[in-house]
């Protein structure tokens, strides 16, 4: 049965890496906060594989802690466009290099907010993420566009998504916390993109179909992949999504990573596989639809 839940989960990481992948395909030629809009509304239609037996889709809009439901809304609101601005503007690989800062991220506000402890091992895997970030980055040695700073703010804000979704504990419905991400994407970004809305066609219109559809895919793959094996099992494959991101770097985007880059790629994905090793004695204790994917 653990099987079956890792396929599964390998599966997700797939369907959000060509997710991913689609963003760049459309190369900037949609606005950031539209595509992350246009997206939010198609993850919608995620709502009836979430929605547990004794939930309502009104529930989206419930909460019995609505300061962490507002938080996880707006938090997820800027990870779903600085995350189509990283994928925009940076090789994907580079891209999920930062964005895999997040373990790490949510290790630090853990320590903040769920005053969780954190010994050696911890401490030791956030130490090789930020010393990962600099030999990916090399400030001083390479121009910096605002692709990184999506990324590492894509991170961050999933972290606090993730952590909002702890500190609400068990007590808040599922649908409610699933539904406020995609409610403040929806209201946030389609705020912000009025000022340049335009209508998408051809391929665009294309890529963002799979953009959207792909990540509601992903997204029900991971729930059902966590009724076959414990979240700790299918965190694990997330860095699979790196090996397709070098693929479609080298053979469909034509961006060749250099080897530095390469190097502090590595180092951060090993401080992030760390993270979640440790995370294995935790994990079973939390709430098993903690691993829903932040966008």
């Amino acid at each position: 049965m653990s099987r079956n839940g890792v396929f599964l989960a390998f599966l997700a990481y797939i369907a959000f890496a060509i997710s991913d992948a689609s963003i760049k395909l459309i190369g900037g030629r949609i606005d950031t906060f539209e595509i992350a809009f246009l997206g939010a509304i198609m993850g919608f239609s995620a709502l009836p594989f979430i929605r547990r037996p004794d939930e309502r889709y009104g529930d989206v809009l419930r909460s019995t802690v609505w300061h962490l439901w507002a938080l996880r809304a707006v938090s997820t609101g800027i990870s779903a466009a600085s995350s189509v601005l990283a994928f925009t503007h940076l090789p994907m690989p580079e891209a999920f290099s930062l964005i895999f800062l997040m373990p790490m991220f949510v290790t630090l506000l853990s320590i903040v907010f769920l005053k969780e402890e954190v010994g050696v091992w911890r401490w030791s895997a956030i130490v090789l993420g930020f010393v990962g970030v600099l030999i990916v980055l090399r400030p001083g040695f390479r121009e910096l566009n605002v692709g990184h700073l999506g990324a590492l703010v894509a991170g961050l804000s999933g972290a606090v998504s993730v952590v909002s979704f702890r500190m609400a504990g068990p007590q808040e419905k599922r649908i409610s916390l699933f539904g406020a991400g995609l409610v403040g994407a929806l209201v946030l970004n389609g705020v912000l993109m009025l000022p340049n809305w335009s209508v998408p066609a051809g391929a665009d219109l294309a890529f963002l179909l799979g953009y959207g559809l792909l990540s509601v895919v992903g997204q029900v793959l991971i729930m059902l992949a966590v009724q076959y094996a414990p979240a700790s099992h299918i965190a694990m494959p997330q860095y699979s999504q790196m090996a397709w991101a070098l693929l479609f770097s080298y053979l469909l985007f034509h961006e060749p990573v250099d080897g530095i880059a390469l190097v502090g790629i590595a180092v951060i994905c090993a401080a992030g596989m760390l993270t979640w090793a440790r995370e294995r004695i935790k994990l079973p204790r939390l709430r098993r639809s903690s691993v829903i994917r932040p966008r």
